[in-house]
This record gives C-alpha cells, sequence and structure tokens, in this order.
C-alpha cells in the first residue's frame, strides 16, 4: 500500500506561485511513477505532470508546460509541483498519484493511477 499526502494548495491571484508537496508513504519502489492531476469544478479529472523515482522522465501537459515544474526528493519520498504564472484556469483540487508501473500511455491517464491522494484546493483569482 501507497499513502500520499498533499500539501501547499490556497488562493493565489493570477499571475503569482504555489509550491505542493506530496509526501509518500509505505511500500515505495524506485521503478514506481508519481504525478500530479486535477480537477476543476465541472471538468474531467485532467493530467498535470509526472516523473520517476528512478530516472529522468518528465512528462507535463500541454497546458501547464513552462509554468510547472515537478521535481521530487528522494531522500524524504516527496515530490513537488511549483507552479509559476498561475492563471484564474488553474483553479482545481491538485491529487498527488502513484502508479506501480511504467505509464502505460503518454500523457499519462487517470485510469492507470493505482493511488491517489486526498487532494488539495488550488484557487486562483483574476
Amino acid at each position: 500500500q501507497v499513502q500520499l499526502e498533499e500539501s501547499g494548495g490556497g488562493l493565489v491571484q493570477a499571475g503569482g506561485s504555489l509550491r505542493l508537496s506530496c509526501a509518500a508513504s509505505g511500500r515505495i519502489f524506485s521503478w514506481y511513477r508519481m504525478g500530479w492531476f486535477r480537477q476543476a469544478p465541472g471538468k474531467e479529472r485532467e493530467f498535470v505532470a509526472a516523473l520517476s523515482w528512478s530516472d529522468d522522465l518528465i512528462y507535463y501537459a500541454t497546458s501547464v508546460k513552462g509554468r510547472f515544474t515537478i521535481s521530487r526528493d528522494n531522500a524524504k519520498n516527496t515530490v513537488y509541483l511549483q507552479m509559476n504564472s498561475l492563471k484564474p484556469e488553474d483553479t482545481a483540487v491538485y491529487y498527488c498519484v502513484a502508479r506501480t508501473a511504467g505509464w502505460a500511455k503518454v500523457p499519462p491517464d487517470r485510469g492507470d493511477v493505482n493511488y491517489w491522494g486526498q487532494g488539495t484546493q488550488v484557487t486562483v483569482s483574476s
């Protein structure tokens, strides 16, 4: 089992920044993939960014590329999402996710996620 706990959400003005953290605990292996999805009101849950614990493969959704950065701290079993130049359309609940193998497709699909965090709200005001 893997437990994921997000933190760092909040309210920010457009153009501002936030950093989300995801602390992973339980049975974590180096080949696991980690990432972030988000869900805005009335919309489907969508992929944001992903990486693995052991290599340099990183994926971003087109909508966040160049503004968001995903990173990891292996010693702390923590994954981060640095979000810059935030827009009102980035408003959503952000979920940390884990997959126990390589992603089946790129960009990753929510159906391939094995574990979800409880989510953290990010609200960007205009």
